[in-house]
């Protein structure tokens, strides 16, 4: 984070080097830009600003006061159609993806919540591997060798491999040696998002459904949110509704239309 000297405002800073090193680096900062405009949710961080130099013959780097979406990409209903592989950044990246799934869904991020939740109690990355290899050998070591039910996303040589080494028990009670704050419902709820089949895995709604989630809920409606109110009494009047929603859905319209040089 650093200090916005216009405004005094502490925001996160991404520095892109390189975006005009070739067609497809420009392609990917081009979608990221849009994709962080298009976002309107006060839960989630949009593009602030961008950041230009004084001068274009310096134009070589671009410095955003923004929220990472990279890897990100728009979930696809439809089953049939292939979703590529290069899809968040590997330390958060969901077993499905790491065995070549062709098709994944929402619960890819379920899995990566996770792991940013497991991180910020341990204060250390959760699964943190030089490789897509040896990440998948860091989950297993903690959730277990999955079943082949469990595994029936994966590609065939990823079943091979996993099958072929020796079986390995799960070993959750981990999670407790993350922090002294690791309390029972912690653990069930980062059990529950880090599950190794997406079909098992806990739903959103569900996740923030969870009993964990109450303290930080009430407190957040307490004092900072902007749909409850305090009457000239004291008394605080409560929402109806207590997780915010998006007015609208996030229309990806713009994305598809970038298929040319032209359009970038």
């Amino acid at each position: 984070a650093v200090t916005d000297p216009r405004d005094g405002r502490r925001v996160a800073l991404k520095k892109l080097p390189n975006v005009f090193q070739s067609l497809v680096s420009s392609k990917r900062v081009f979608r990221e830009l849009k994709m962080l405009c298009f976002f309107k949710h006060e839960n989630v961080l949009s593009a602030l600003d961008i950041l230009q130099p004084p001068h274009l013959d310096f134009f070589q780097e671009i410095y955003l006061e923004i929220c990472d979406f990279g890897l990100a990409r728009v979930e696809e209903p439809d089953s049939s159609k292939h979703m590529t592989q290069e899809v968040v950044t590997q330390y958060y990246r969901a077993p499905e993806i790491l065995m070549g799934a062709k098709h994944y869904t929402a619960a890819v991020d379920v899995w990566s919540v996770g792991c940013i939740f497991g991180e910020l109690l341990g204060r250390r990355i959760l699964f943190q591997a030089q490789n897509p290899v040896q990440q998948l050998e860091l989950i297993t070591e903690l959730l277990g060798t999955p079943s082949l039910d469990d595994m029936k996303y994966a590609c065939e040589g990823a079943k091979t491999h996993m099958l072929r080494r020796a079986p390995k028990p799960p070993s959750l009670s981990a999670f407790y040696t993350l922090s002294s704050q690791a309390t029972h419902e912690v653990v069930h709820l980062l059990c529950q998002m880090l599950v190794f089949d997406p079909d098992k895995r806990i739903s959103v709604v569900d996740a923030l459904a969870h009993p964990y989630l109450d303290e930080g809920r009430l407190r957040y409606h307490s004092c900072m949110c902007k749909c409850c109110y305090t009457t000239a009494s004291g008394m605080r009047q409560y929402t109806s509704e207590f997780e915010t929603t998006a007015p609208q859905g996030f229309d990806d319209h713009w994305e598809k239309k970038l298929t040319s040089v032209q359009h970038v």
